[in-house]
């Protein structure tokens, strides 16, 4: 489980998050939308501690993060969380097979199990050898989508990563997603692409000037309370 408790975040004048109260649980689909600007990625980057939160607590998987820090922190989470980008940040001088082994250790693992059934389900078996260069912004997008699950995290954050995707593929990450709950992983997932999604996740978190308006159950759509959620979903 993954719990935030009164998070707040600025950068430079601008508080970017405040007094955040979240709860993420295993084997479950989260889906985190709101206008642009309003801190999805900045959310997602304190609750994975990709980035720290200027005050608060981060509790993930039993383990407790206060802040303001007061000391290093002596364990973190990874690889039991994962993160793919909507930048995607692989490495261009590794081919697109390298950058998905890299955390495996310079062993060849293109015989593992779990290597071999991402290829085949996210079909890119054909640009293993190529370059990202060389590679459409969809193809590279599943590979950055292999790399952040050949570790078999515990949870996993996307953001925005069917952007630049067809109807066909975004529904073969969707059916992923599906993958990824039946086998206990926690997913968290920033998107625009809310029709897609509605059908799949378990709870949805409306973020708004960077507060939490509204958070639950596919029925915050049917019947929001808040001005601000009506106003968005007009």
């Amino acid at each position: 489980m993954i719990k935030a408790k009164n998070l707040y975040k600025s950068i430079g004048s601008s508080e970017i998050l405040k007094d955040i109260n979240l709860e993420l649980k295993k084997g479950e689909i989260n889906v985190l939308f709101g206008p642009s600007g309003s801190g999805k990625t900045t959310l997602c980057r304190n609750l994975s501690l990709l980035d720290n939160p200027d005050k608060g607590e981060v509790e993930i998987l039993d383990h407790k993060y206060s802040f303001p820090q007061t000391k290093k922190f002596t364990k973190l989470p990874y690889p039991k969380i994962s993160f793919v980008y909507q930048q995607l940040f692989l490495w261009p001088h590794l081919t697109n097979e390298e950058n998905i082994l890299l955390a495996l250790g310079k062993e060849d693992n293109t015989e593992n199990k779990d290597f071999k059934e991402l290829v085949d389900f996210l079909e890119i078996k054909d640009i293993l050898k190529r370059y990202p260069n060389e590679a459409s912004i969809g193809q590279k997008q599943r590979v950055a989508i292999a790399r952040a699950l050949i570790l078999n995290p515990e949870f996993i954050f996307f953001d925005e990563i069917t952007s630049a995707l067809d109807i066909l593929q975004t529904k073969k990450i969707a059916q992923l997603i599906q993958q990824l709950k039946a086998k206990g992983m926690g997913v968290l997932l920033i998107t625009h692409n809310l029709d897609q999604f509605k059908l799949i996740a378990d709870k949805f978190i409306f973020l708004h000037n960077g507060t939490i308006v509204e958070n639950g159950s596919f029925d915050i759509f049917t019947n929001p309370t808040t001005k601000e959620l009506k106003t968005f979903l007009q």
